[in-house]
């Protein structure tokens, strides 16, 4: 099956944020890649996607973690949960881990 995502407007804007900062530009190739993954296989090994227990959807769905980057200092994390639309994945946030 494949997913399609739908960006928040805090997840845009957090991607928009990696996008135009050209010291960011690794940071910026490694979300693509992995919000890739996500659209293929939101289980893919390599995203080690987790549920979330602290942050819940805005009508209490269950939230997960992906990991964009690992073994990297403020490596970058993808929030997300599963939309009400077969297949559809809604990217809350693309942030660095704190």
């Amino acid at each position: 099956m494949s997913f399609f995502l739908t960006l928040t407007h805090t997840a845009r804007q957090d991607l928009k944020e990696l996008k135009k900062s050209a010291h960011l530009e690794k940071r910026f190739k490694a979300v693509s890649k992995a919000l890739k993954l996500l659209e293929d296989n939101p289980r893919h090994p390599g995203l080690q996607t987790h549920a979330y227990t602290s942050l819940f959807g805005p009508n209490g769905e269950k939230m997960f973690e992906a990991y964009a980057e690992q073994n990297t200092p403020a490596a970058y994390r993808i929030f997300f949960f599963y939309g009400h639309h077969r297949g559809e994945i809604i990217i809350v946030a693309i942030t660095p881990h704190p």
